[in-house]
């Protein structure tokens, strides 16, 4: 091949913009200029080559590389440093890439906006923008589908999330949102909802089981197994029966269509606002005095929990006739009559079975006791541990106590309590993407984990692998690749029937306004921004992996 790359460094007199004021004032100007014998670039791409994620050849398909991050993250250090970049081409005849900087540094602030950073400052590292303040996060995963409240949420904002496949219904579900106070979201994509999710971080969501792509309960299972957005209260509103395993699963409260009286649809919501505006949860503590009740005790209390202790089952009952609590805890000392006691009269108490019960015994049950818990507990939320890790775990899901709030102790108690390997181990990973040394940075990762891995270089290669390996659990898929995209990757596996429920996971340079969007309409049920965060990964992975 012919052609060179030139790297020049000296003195500048002129050539940058004469309205720079940093540059026109600066007594000394350096000039970094890298020139090429390349392509070159059209007059009317040469601006948007700066932006964020736009290149020359901006298609998906392309057939150059690159993430189209490096000239807008160059610019931006330009700024910071006082300086500008300057671009000189044509096509066919190379480029000139000149950076002025003032000899002596000016340091530059970052401009405080009250929305979003530019995308090219939230590409920068976190040290280049610590000094901003937080942003509200725009979410950019799916449409607005029926006109919601996504372009008006505010800092300080109560929002609801509402995902229902009926749109219509979701209206419904809008105006009396509003009408409790919230500012609403609204998709009837399953795969959409945990990323709206995890970006404007809801304080409750509705949630429909019967979904055009996902099943809810794949849904209530991806967002009760990632420590960012367990602690979202979620209602179940659907026309499936199966409402007990939602409640054991995590979900608040459910409520069956058809919905008979707008009564009903009214208590519901005012649950939901009632638990949400009232940030202290109520437990009740049932233990007799013994060695290790304090300990107990002190692992399940918490600021944000108010907790009522009692000795005796009997008090127990006469407190859960009076007051409403979010969650039970019983720590029987001796396996005897009082557990059945109280499953017997608080099964008949709380006939819409919301009341979760966690009864803490290292020892097995008897299995006459073990048949009749399960014979008076039939319909209710009841979930018997073992272990102070598996109690942490039960009652802060109940609770909503969110993960990131812990103390640290109970944090990596909780962190300990499903290790990687557990979830992972021997799963089997499609990692898709054209560049090898992302497949080799993203398998050193998973490896780690013990998951095998698969690659593929191409979106055709990939579509071969999954017919010829049908133990694929998810694929990670880079979206601009050349010829055959991930966008189309992912339709093309899509209509396969095999690959319906195969979870896929976009991975993407493209983060902004419609790109994510994109994704989950081609068929992605997540997505990961590049730079990819490892852990940010084994997250997503967790989410989905775990059953």
């Amino acid at each position: 091949r012919e052609g060179r790359v030139e790297l020049l460094i000296g003195p500048a007199a002129g050539g940058w913009s004469p309205e720079h004021e940093t540059l026109s004032r600066a007594r000394n100007v350096l000039a970094i200029s890298v020139s090429d014998t390349g392509i070159g670039i059209p007059p009317d791409k040469q601006q948007i080559i700066f932006e964020a994620f736009q290149q020359a050849d901006g298609s998906t398909s392309r057939k150059y590389g690159g993430t189209g991050l490096g000239l807008a993250i160059s610019r931006e250090i330009a700024r910071l440093l006082g300086g500008e970049i300057r671009l000189i081409s044509a096509p066919g005849a190379g480029s000139t890439f000149t950076m002025y900087l003032p000899q002596v540094y000016a340091p530059q602030k970052l401009a405080r906006k009250p929305a979003s950073l530019p995308a090219e400052a939230q590409a920068l590292p976190a040290t280049a923008v610590e000094a901003a303040p937080e942003p509200f996060v725009e979410a950019t995963s799916v449409a607005d589908e029926v006109g919601d409240d996504r372009d008006k949420i505010q800092t300080g904002d109560r929002v609801m999330l509402i995902v229902d496949n009926d749109e219509g219904f979701s209206r419904i579900l809008l105006d009396l949102a509003r009408e409790k106070g919230f500012k609403g979201l609204v998709t009837s994509s399953g795969a959409a909802a945990p990323a709206l999710a995890r970006e404007y971080k809801p304080d409750a969501i509705t949630l429909d089981i019967r979904l055009p792509d996902i099943s809810g309960y794949r849904v209530l299972d991806r967002m009760k197994n990632d420590p960012a957005m367990r602690h979202i209260p979620v209602y179940i509103i659907s026309t499936d029966e199966e409402g007990a395993s939602c409640l054991q699963m995590g979900a608040m409260g459910v409520l069956a269509k058809p919905i008979k009286t707008k009564e009903a649809l009214d208590q519901a919501f005012d649950k939901i606002k009632t638990f949400v505006d009232h940030s202290n949860r109520q437990l009740l503590f049932v233990a007799p005095q013994s060695a290790e009740r304090q300990a107990v005790l002190d692992l399940v209390a918490s600021d944000d929990t108010e907790t009522t202790v009692t000795e005796s089952v009997d008090e127990a009952l006469e407190l859960l006739r009076r007051r409403r609590f979010d969650c039970v805890v019983l720590q029987p000392v001796a396996l005897d009559e009082g557990i059945l006691k109280f499953a017997e009269q608080a099964g008949a108490m709380w006939p819409d079975a919301t009341v979760p019960v966690v009864i803490y015994s290292p020892r097995e049950l008897p299995p006459e006791l073990d048949v009749q818990l399960k014979r008076l507990m039939q319909g209710m939320v009841v979930k018997r541990v073992a272990s102070p890790a598996e109690l942490l775990d039960r009652t802060s899901l109940h609770l909503h106590r969110p993960v990131a709030k812990m103390p640290e102790p109970h944090r990596i108690m909780l962190d300990d309590l499903h290790p990687n390997s557990a979830v992972l181990a021997n799963k089997k990973v499609l990692v898709v993407d054209d560049d090898i040394r992302n497949i080799f940075a993203i398998t050193s990762v998973l490896e780690r984990h013990q998951m095998a891995i698969e690659s593929a270089e191409t979106g055709r290669a990939a579509i071969e692998i999954l017919q010829s390996t049908p133990d694929i659990d998810i694929v990670l898929m880079d979206i601009m690749m050349p010829e055959m995209d991930g966008l189309d990757t992912m339709r093309a596996i899509r209509r396969l029937p095999q690959f319906k429920n195969l979870p896929i996971v976009a991975v993407t340079a493209k983060a902004m306004k419609g790109d994510r969007e994109k994704c989950i309409e081609a068929g992605a049920w997540d997505y990961l921004s590049k730079p990819i965060d490892s852990e940010q990964m084994m997250r997503v992975l967790r989410a989905w992996l775990c059953r």
